[in-house]
């Protein structure tokens, strides 16, 4: 079985930043750990990135619901430190996706991103990719939004929810709720 490691919004303003995120440096300090254990065990890791310009549509100085978070080539949108060195000294290519790039769109799922999407369908698509193993921040927006649009593409065979590297506005109700109802 060929697998994908997607991890969802792994930034600085989710962990400790504008909008941090309950339990986030725990879970992705895990997160780190277990990249390290399955080395050798995916054939890629993807990270997405919510990459907001400036004057976005989300926040709240512009009629959002979201205080100013992962602006563009600031520290905020950086990925969180401690998975950098995991990621990139474990085997599998790593590729970077963004989204929300447009200032009048959001974009929770990187499916909703054209550019990305296509990306990700050809990641997946070229490696023969068998399963996604899913996680990151929040497990309540960004991730269970992306796990919705990807059954709808993939099915729910292909999706693999690591709840434990979740971290969730709600504590993981919404998204285990989802699980239990969409996922085998």
């Amino acid at each position: 079985m060929k697998r994908l490691l997607l991890i969802i919004d792994p930034q600085i303003d989710f962990i400790n930043g504008t909008l941090p995120v309950p339990e986030a440096i725990p879970k992705m300090e895990r997160l780190a750990a277990y990249i390290k254990r399955t080395d050798g065990e995916y054939a890629a890791k993807a990270i997405t990135l919510d990459w907001h310009p400036y004057n976005h549509c989300s926040f709240r100085e512009n009629g959002g619901e979201w205080p100013m978070h992962c602006v563009q080539n600031t520290t905020g949108a950086a990925i969180c430190p401690a998975l950098v060195e995991p990621l990139y000294t474990t085997h599998g290519e790593v590729t970077v996706l963004r989204k929300g790039v447009r200032q009048d769109s959001e974009e929770y799922s990187i499916f909703r991103n054209e550019a990305s999407s296509v990306h990700l369908d050809n990641l997946i698509n070229g490696l023969h990719i068998d399963r996604i193993d899913l996680c990151g921040i929040a497990g309540d927006v960004c991730v269970l939004d992306t796990l919705k649009d990807g059954i709808k593409r993939y099915g729910t065979s292909m999706f693999h929810v690591l709840q434990e590297f979740c971290p969730s506005l709600d504590g993981g109700k919404a998204l285990d709720m989802t699980i239990k109802k969409l996922l085998p």
